[in-house]
């Protein structure tokens, strides 16, 4: 038979009412002896407390919930981590959900979180152009009744969160990248509905115009390894065909497109860079593993998910932050002299 805290409170010698004050957290605190010994016997009898008792003895339940697209992907694991260790010793627990990118199970986990009454919530990933309306509705009434809202990636309308400047950023890596000599483009842009592909295409497409250079291609695909894989391997199916493939700087506008679109350089028996130069877009902690180390715009994810995190312990402040990347040369992108 489970243990019920009236067993706790006979244990100690108390009221049930003092035992629950004890271990439930209210605001009206025991002695610190009499406190000493609801523990004791909670402890002795194998008592946990009910977190539903709990919450309401606090008005919170201590639990936050992170959404992201796909926790396998080393871009949102690292914002993961970094949400857990600002939560520190707070006694405040993470709960998370990963949506492998279907916009319903992204509505399926805030309704658990809202059911689950968590103090915030968390959404980490690329927004897309036309915005779920019953997502919208859903966060609406979750704010109504006193739950925070922080977005990791575009903004949305009276929430607060981390807002990435993927366009500016972009910019400022075509801009290194014609400094370091480079002069032929293809771009991998990802899903054209996705914000995050669109404004990195952009950004990245505005400073090529601007220099006088256009890509040579511009391939959309699925936003993930495998569609960066199909498209590279396409390209340099297309270009075989048409006489040979002509060396080229290819950027991904992810890394985990990048790693894709480096497997099918591979497989075509290419080399990186002196065949075909691949730059990605993040900086997942990964990319210096990989041989040849590969170009990127770092973006600061874990303090990007601490950001977060911190902004939802702080209860009832709304902010935004701005952050841009920082443009990161590698041997992916290295041109011989003279070349």
């Amino acid at each position: 038979m489970a243990v019920r805290l009236t067993d706790v409170a006979n244990e100690a010698g108390v009221s049930l009412a003092t035992a629950s004050r004890v271990l439930n957290g209210s605001a009206r605190k025991p002695a610190v002896e009499i406190s000493d010994k609801v523990r004791a016997a909670a402890e002795k009898l194998g008592y946990f407390p009910n977190a539903q008792a709990q919450a309401l003895a606090r008005s919170t339940t201590k639990l936050i919930g992170l959404v992201v697209r796909d926790i396998a992907d080393p871009y949102f694991s690292t914002i993961a981590r970094g949400v857990q260790r600002s939560l520190g010793d707070s006694g405040v627990q993470l709960l998370l959900a990963s949506t492998e990118y279907d916009p319903e199970r992204e509505i399926e986990a805030v309704q658990a979180f809202m059911s689950q009454r968590t103090d915030a919530i968390i959404l980490s990933g690329s927004r897309s152009l036309g915005e779920n309306g019953q997502l919208l509705k859903l966060i609406e009434n979750y704010q109504e009744n006193g739950g925070q809202v922080m977005i990791i990636g575009q903004p949305m309308t009276d929430m607060g969160g981390i807002q990435i400047d993927n366009e500016a950023t972009a910019e400022h890596l075509a801009a290194e990248l014609i400094s370091a000599g480079h002069r032929r483009f293809v771009v991998l842009a990802g899903e054209a509905n996705l914000l995050t592909s669109r404004d990195r295409s952009n950004g990245f497409l505005e400073k090529l115009k601007r220099s006088g250079l256009d890509a040579e291609e511009v391939i959309s695909g699925p936003f993930s390894r495998e569609g960066a894989y199909v498209a590279m391997s396409d390209y340099l199916k297309q270009q075989k065909s048409a006489g040979g493939v002509h060396r080229v700087c290819v950027f991904c506008v992810s890394d985990v497109m990048a790693l894709g679109a480096i497997r099918a350089i591979r497989e075509n028996r290419l080399r990186i860079p002196e065949d075909i130069a691949v730059v990605g877009f993040d900086d997942i902690p990964t990319l210096v593993d990989i041989t040849p180390t590969v170009s990127t715009a770092r973006l600061p994810l874990e303090e990007i998910g601490k950001w977060a995190g911190e902004m939802a312990l702080n209860h009832g402040e709304l902010r935004k932050i701005v952050v841009s990347g920082v443009p990161v040369l590698r041997e992916s992108t290295q041109l011989a002299d003279g070349q």
